[in-house]
C-alpha cells in the first residue's frame, strides 16, 4: 500500500482518501439497514467481502426486505453491476497482467477505482491508482458494513435514524449528471411511470425489472437513408445528376 501510495500524486492521494471515507459511511448505511431490515449479521458481512458493490447490495438488501423474491433480486443486481463491463474493457491496461491480477481486479472494479485509473496517463501512474483505490475502498467499504451491522444490532428502529434514505439518494446521485441529456431524461421518466404503476399488482424487485423498458424511449430516433448525388450522362451529351439513397447505390 505504501508504494502505491508513493506512486501517485498528492492530490489523486487525497482524494482517494474522501471518496474511501465516504463510501464508508455508506457502507455503514448499509450494514445498519440490512440488520434492521431483519437480515442476519453475517449477511450483509459476506455479501460486502463477495460482492463487494454497493448498489447492488442496496437493491438486493431492498427487494428481499420487501418481500421479494431471491431470484428477481439477483437479476436487478447483475443488471445494476452490467455497466462495470465496459468500464473493465478501459482500465484493462491498470489491471496488468497475469491471471490472478485479472480475477483481484475485476473484483475490486468500481466506478471509484476506475475513474481515477482513467484520469491518471497510462503506464505506472495508472495502475497505482486503480490498486490503491480499489484496495482501499474494499477496506474502507468493509470496515464500514462491520461496524454498521454492530450497532444496527443495539438499534431497536434503524429506520427512525433516516438510513434507509440513504440507497435512493445514492441512484438519485449517480443519475442527476446525466439527465441534461433529453433522451437520457426521457428513459428515466418512461422508467419511473412504469415501476410506479406496476408496484401494486407485480411481486417487489419486478417493477425494477419492467422499468427497463424505459430504455427503448431513450434509443435515438432511426435516421432516414441519406440522399446521394450522383453525375449522369445524358443523351445530348451533357452532363445531370440523379440523387440516389446510401441504399440503392449499395445495391
Amino acid at each position: 500500500m505504501l508504494a502505491l501510495w508513493r506512486a501517485v500524486d498528492p492530490s489523486t492521494a487525497r482524494s482517494i482518501l474522501v471518496v474511501c471515507a465516504a463510501d464508508g459511511i455508506v457502507g455503514f448505511a448499509f450494514g445498519a439497514i440490512s440488520i434492521g431490515a431483519g437480515l442476519p449479521l453475517w449477511l450483509p458481512t459476506l455479501l460486502s467481502v463477495v460482492v463487494f458493490a454497493g448498489a447492488s447490495q442496496f437493491l438486493l438488501v431492498g427487494v428481499i426486505a420487501s418481500g421479494g423474491s431471491l431470484l428477481a433480486a439477483v437479476a436487478a443486481g447483475l443488471l445494476v453491476n452490467a455497466r462495470l463491463l465496459p468500464l473493465g474493457l478501459a482500465v484493462g491496461d491498470a489491471v496488468g497482467r497475469g491471471w490472478w491480477r485479472t480475477l483481484l481486479g475485476s473484483h475490486l472494479l468500481t466506478d471509484e477505482s476506475a475513474a481515477f485509473a482513467l484520469i491518471q496517463p497510462r503506464g505506472e501512474h495508472r495502475r497505482a491508482a486503480f490498486w490503491l483505490c480499489g484496495v482501499a475502498l474494499f477496506l474502507c467499504w468493509n470496515l464500514g458494513v462491520v461496524a454498521g451491522a454492530a450497532v444496527g444490532t443495539t438499534i431497536p428502529d434503524t429506520d427512525a435514524l433516516g438510513l434507509d434514505a440513504a440507497f435512493p439518494a445514492i441512484i438519485l446521485a449517480l443519475v442527476l449528471p446525466i439527465l441534461r441529456s433529453i433522451r437520457v431524461g426521457r428513459a428515466v421518466a418512461v422508467g419511473v411511470v412504469v415501476a410506479l404503476v406496476t408496484s401494486p399488482f407485480l411481486p417487489a424487485g419486478v417493477p425494477v425489472l419492467l422499468a427497463l423498458l424505459g430504455v427503448l424511449a431513450g434509443l435515438p430516433p432511426r435516421r432516414s437513408p441519406a440522399t446521394v448525388i450522383a453525375p449522369t450522362a445524358t443523351t445530348d451529351g451533357t452532363t445531370g445528376v440523379t440523387g440516389t439513397t446510401e441504399s440503392e447505390t449499395a445495391r
